[in-house]
């Protein structure tokens, strides 16, 4: 018997067990407590990888032992209920739903040069963000790590076979996963158990093997969090979600700034890049006359120049029951030139699957309208951010209004919102 306890990989022992919700040490005690040599571990370990979770398809196995792992494997493997295409194939969005019934987006965006995968860390969002589509729904539960590692191997699979469901990649689509963004549902800080479990399996030479520098982890700006991101001792990429460059409307647009204000949040950006010797990027979604003025610019570009931060600009994705849209293009160079000038290194991105419910939660929202529910809505947020109101008012209203079928009189219309 092992000395090492299953539950070390945050499992409960002999419960069912989703096996990329295990570490290496998780596996090698679940050989082991099987009486097994520690490398048929390892042989498990490289069918997962090719996405294998079948025991009954990892032949190199004995017949006794596949059979142990069938009952041992819980079915977790989740189901692609959804998948939108955009950018003449260049873009694929998935809705993948889980055996509870839990559905959670991750989009696969390829290059000439790499082939990227934007994956969930949680069911929903608690962190309120107004403008957010995701956030609209509310927070349901954490994604496990098997979970989030799962949405690369679906991703994988599909570049190894040239397809995602029936849609067939473009000529000349990379074979395998290269970069992974953690920016996809929810808040990685927010779940970091996960989030740190799937950059190790992600990271290690004997699964994915994606440079850490291939790895980028978003976040609001949850302090502690990023402090031990920098202690995992991984130089990935650390992007630190802004939107805002003063506390006053960072609190409306953020509103965990309101626990971590903007002068906390550059602090611990700065104790990250001299931990790890990795720039940090500023990521900066640009709502028409609400952050693309020429004082949030001037900030913004003193925060990155301080920093040494790169600024990723990008124009907002409509989101339903907002009406605040992406600024005009005149408005967003200006911006993009202001924050320049001001000596700050900054990027325009392209906005990927924008005919693709491109904003993260969007097609979940959609789907889930077509189901004939209807998600919480950010209802008034725009006029909350204009008035100067304040967010609890927003959130009691919000957390008070129920889930009612989409024939109501004020539910918003099926699709991408106004």
């Amino acid at each position: 018997m092992s000395t090492a306890p299953e539950h070390a990989a945050g499992t409960v022992p002999g419960a069912a067990v989703d096996p990329y919700a295990l570490d290496r040490e998780g596996l090698e005690a679940l050989v082991a407590d099987r009486g097994q040599p520690r490398y048929r571990a390892d042989q498990i370990h490289a069918w997962l990888v090719r996405g294998v979770d079948d025991p009954a398809e990892m032949t190199d196995l004995p017949t006794a032992l596949r059979g142990e792992l069938a009952t041992r494997f819980a079915p977790t493997r989740p189901e692609l209920v959804a998948h939108t295409v955009a950018d003449d194939g260049h873009t694929h969005k998935l809705l993948l739903r889980f055996p509870d019934g839990e559905a959670i987006e991750t989009v696969l965006m390829l290059y000439p040069d790499r082939a990227t995968v934007c994956i969930s860390t949680q069911a929903g969002c608690a962190m309120g963000c107004p403008f957010c589509a995701t956030g609209q729904a509310g927070f349901r539960r954490q994604l496990t790590a098997g979970e989030v590692v799962r949405q690369v191997v679906v991703a994988d699979a599909a570049l190894r076979s040239g397809a995602v469901g029936e849609a067939h990649l473009p000529d000349g689509a990379p074979s395998r996963v290269t970069n992974v963004v953690f920016m996809g549902m929810g808040e990685p800080l927010a779940n970091l158990p996960a989030t740190l479990a799937t950059v190790r399996w992600l990271h290690d030479p004997d699964g994915f093997n994606l440079s850490a520098r291939g790895i980028t982890v978003s976040t609001v700006g949850l302090v502690p969090g990023i402090r031990q991101l920098a202690a995992l001792g991984l130089p990935v990429t650390l992007a630190v979600s802004l939107h805002a460059a003063t506390d006053a409307l960072r609190d409306d647009l953020v509103p965990v700034n309101r626990q971590h204000p903007l002068a906390e949040v550059e602090e611990v950006m700065a104790e990250y890049r001299r931990t790890t010797n990795r720039r940090v990027s500023i990521e900066w979604c640009l709502i028409g006359d609400v952050n693309d003025d020429a004082e949030q610019a001037d900030h913004l570009g003193a925060i990155a120049r301080r920093l040494r931060a790169h600024v990723n600009v990008i124009p907002m994705n409509p989101t339903p029951g907002v009406r605040w849209k992406e600024p005009t293009r005149a408005r967003t160079t200006a911006f993009v030139d202001r924050v320049r000038h001001r000596g700050a290194a900054i990027t325009l991105r392209d906005t990927r699957g924008r005919d693709a419910d491109a904003a993260c939660g969007q097609l979940l929202a959609s789907y889930t309208l077509g189901a004939g529910t209807r998600l919480p809505a950010a209802v008034g947020a725009a006029d909350r951010v204009d008035a100067g109101l304040s967010l609890p008012t927003l959130q009691r209203q919000a957390t008070d209004a129920p889930a009612r079928p989409v024939g109501s009189s004020d539910a918003p219309d099926q699709g991408r919102g106004t």
